[in-house]
């Protein structure tokens, strides 16, 4: 069976979790520590704050900017439900921008359109997340200006474009954002089981994301000769209502030897896509094609076929071959709790267009190229 996306171990993977068992560590320590410095080197942003998963990322972001429920999120209909529920925990109202079929990310165009309408009713968002859907990154400049003109806050759901770059801006530091998330569930491009971290530039927002998740408890450390009569060592305070969504040294150790790792898996994707690129140049595909500037990390390699039955033919053929494709993603405001809040299918067209022609092709490090070329052919036999 090959599946659409699977995580890349190795013995290093072992050999760190044996360390972690064999020191005083198994939650939260110093592994955590070193994995939150570390991703934050590589992002080339200030700060690192690792949580259980790519959720609780979003939801603690959005509650560190004041996300409440007199607010309105806002967010792209093509991704998965986490990038909206992140706004419903919080109470908000949750709202979409249509995408770009080119990139399909959210779209500028439709962005400017629905704030300048949104501005005349005093309807603006508080909070924009930006979905950089399969890796592509989105236009992050264009979208800050934005941000300054309409006053809203920006998280990066980067779940999908750990390591992607544009104009040599790397995803995730921070530069045209508040807050940047990611997940490390074994499909993305670094593994840690589970697990997610935000990471930011702003000192009062990490702290504040640090708080939310553990309980929102603030506890002063003392240091060794620090204990006096009016100082209890044992003694912290609950500040505000905060969550358990910590990551364990477990997982941080293997985040760490992932991260050692992470640009020989990028290469490795890139290489898989260049090659289904050339291999379906002349199938009747859309593919996506990245621009000069852009350096996509491919956390996914999507197809779009020329319409649902055509790419309902290739998935049971796919199947039928042992090659589980998978279609990213049923639009959000389809999803039926959306609906009973009144969003509807057509709301979206272009989301909605792009849905009923997708599907996602195996692409991951662990591929063999004997794999990828069974793909290939099993692609080019329904379609050629």
């Amino acid at each position: 069976m090959i599946p659409y996306g699977r995580q890349t171990t190795a013995h290093e993977e072992l050999q760190a979790l044996e360390q972690v068992l064999d020191s005083q560590w198994l939650t939260q320590g110093p592994k955590v520590a070193a994995f939150e410095e570390a991703l934050a080197q590589f992002c080339n942003v200030k700060h690192g704050v690792a949580v259980a998963n790519g959720t609780a990322a979003l939801h603690i972001a959005c509650l560190a900017l004041g996300l409440g429920a007199n607010d309105y999120l806002w967010t792209s209909p093509n991704s998965f439900v986490a990038s909206a529920n992140c706004g419903r925990y919080c109470g908000a109202t949750v709202d979409f921008i249509d995408i770009d079929p080119e990139t399909r990310n959210l779209s500028i165009n439709s962005l400017q359109q629905k704030l300048l309408a949104a501005e005349r009713n005093n309807q603006l968002p508080k909070v924009l997340v930006v979905v950089h859907f399969a890796g592509y990154p989105a236009d992050m400049a264009a979208i800050s200006q934005l941000s300054q003109q309409y006053d809203f806050k920006v998280i990066e759901d980067a779940a999908h474009a750990l390591g992607s770059r544009r104009d040599d801006d790397r995803v995730g530091d921070c530069r045209y954002s508040d807050i940047t998330t990611f997940s490390f569930h074994p499909v993305k491009t670094l593994t840690t089981g589970e697990g997610g971290m935000a990471v930011t530039n702003n000192p009062q927002l990490a702290q504040k994301l640090r708080s939310l998740r553990s309980h929102g408890i603030e506890k002063h450390e003392p240091t060794q000769g620090d204990i006096s009569e009016d100082l209890e060592p044992w003694y912290y305070q609950q500040q505000t209502l905060g969550f358990n969504y910590r990551l364990t040294d477990l997982q941080a150790a293997i985040g760490l030897v992932q991260l050692s790792r992470l640009e020989e898996f990028i290469s490795q994707r890139r290489s898989q896509a260049a090659i289904y690129n050339e291999a379906f140049k002349d199938l009747p595909l859309k593919l996506i094609k990245e621009a000069n500037s852009i350096e996509t990390a491919w956390h996914l390699y999507v197809i779009e076929c020329i319409d649902e039955v055509a790419r309902f033919k290739l998935y049971k053929r796919l199947r039928v071959q042992q090659i589980y494709a998978q279609v990213h993603y049923i639009p959000i405001h389809w999803q039926p709790y959306y609906q009973a809040l009144g969003f509807q299918k057509g709301d979206y067209p272009q989301a909605e267009y792009y849905y009923q022609r997708a599907l996602s092709l195996p692409l991951f490090p662990g591929m063999t190229a004997a794999e990828q070329q069974q793909v290939i052919a099993a692609v080019k036999e329904v379609l050629q």
